[in-house]
């Protein structure tokens, strides 16, 4: 089981990688400014959708994932390049 914090990290990540980020920290600063019931959001998410469909995209988004090499990070650093 992973920390809080790790969840935090790993779901600002996942964002950042799906929106951008200046999306991501959209996304953050939207939920914040907004009531939210994430309990409420997450019983309508899928609600046309059957388990084994879920299931499914799951374990192919998965499955994708881990086809793809991993990819170093390389920020590229400003100045002099030596």
């Amino acid at each position: 089981m992973i920390t809080d914090t790790e969840v935090k990290v790993k779901g600002v990540q996942a964002l950042a990688k799906s929106l951008g980020n200046v999306g991501a920290e959209r996304f953050i600063a939207l939920i914040q400014r907004e009531p939210f019931d994430y309990t409420k959001w997450q019983r309508t998410l899928w609600e046309d959708q059957s388990i084994e469909e879920i299931s499914n995209k799951a374990m192919k988004i998965y499955k994708e994932s881990a086809e793809q090499p991993a990819q170093p990070d390389r920020k590229k650093r400003r100045g002099n390049s030596r």
